[in-house]
């Protein structure tokens, strides 16, 4: 078995005294595993960090093997790691698509937006952008929220909740003796302007929940990676 992409790298861990087990979010074949031999060197470490843009060959007996890459870089992205939002960023990115996604399932719609969100990193705004990321993210699962119109009337119109239950919009109107118990939902995810710090937390607290109640059972319980909150933190901090 044997096939050839391009991908970035969203981790990697020592295997043995001179190999790694690195994991590439790949165009045509999604989150993917494999061996990189003499991954432990200094020479190829420098390769290995989160977010470096990679072509891999991977090659296995069986499709259902681990397997072996061979990997040649294509593009850095050390320059992130001198601004800590930034990096902030590129590591909520790499720990959600580790938790998020299923190995061996290919997201082009996914692939091509998280390439945009990495390229917009070293520049400032990109925060809404992280957040409607994860709104795909939640959408390409399997478990996308419905925006569009009142759960309850039906309308499009004064939409100012989700239902935590359903992921569906509710008015205001419709939401009546509910709306202690529903959540805010931040005009801007609407593509109503731009976003503040406020909708921007908002934001989070949705997609925080949806994607906590949703995938956390496919990992035995186990709570959204840390990367993420840390990022959600220094976010909150900047704009408070």
């Amino acid at each position: 078995m044997e096939w050839q992409d391009e991908g970035t790298l969203i981790g990697s861990r020592p295997h043995g005294e001179t190999s790694a087990i690195i994991e590439v979010f790949t165009a045509q074949h999604g989150r993917h595993a494999g061996v990189l031999r003499g991954g432990a060197s200094r020479k190829v470490a420098a390769m290995l960090q989160p977010g470096s843009q990679v072509t891999v060959n991977w090659r296995a007996r069986l499709d259902d093997h681990l397997g072996v890459f061979q990997a040649e870089p294509l593009r850095s992205r050390a320059g992130l790691m001198a601004d800590r939002m930034a990096l902030a960023g590129l590591n909520a990115i790499c720990a959600m698509l580790r938790f998020a996604l299923p190995e061996r399932a290919a997201y082009p719609l996914l692939y091509g937006r998280t390439q945009d969100l990495l390229s917009r990193l070293d520049g400032a705004g990109w925060a809404a952008d992280y957040l409607r990321w994860e709104m795909l993210l939640l959408e390409e699962t399997g478990f996308g929220l419905d925006l569009a119109r009142c759960a309850v009337t039906g309308s499009r119109e004064d939409l100012a909740y989700v239902s935590p239950r359903t992921g569906r919009a509710v008015s205001r109107g419709g939401a009546g003796d509910w709306t202690p118990r529903l959540l805010p939902l931040p005009q801007g995810l609407l593509g109503q302007g731009a976003m503040s710090g406020t909708e921007l937390a908002q934001g989070f607290a949705i997609t925080g929940h949806f994607l906590l109640r949703e995938l956390s059972a496919l990992h035995h319980g186990r709570q959204l990676p840390e990367a993420r909150a840390r990022l959600i933190d220094r976010l909150a901090r900047e704009s408070s």
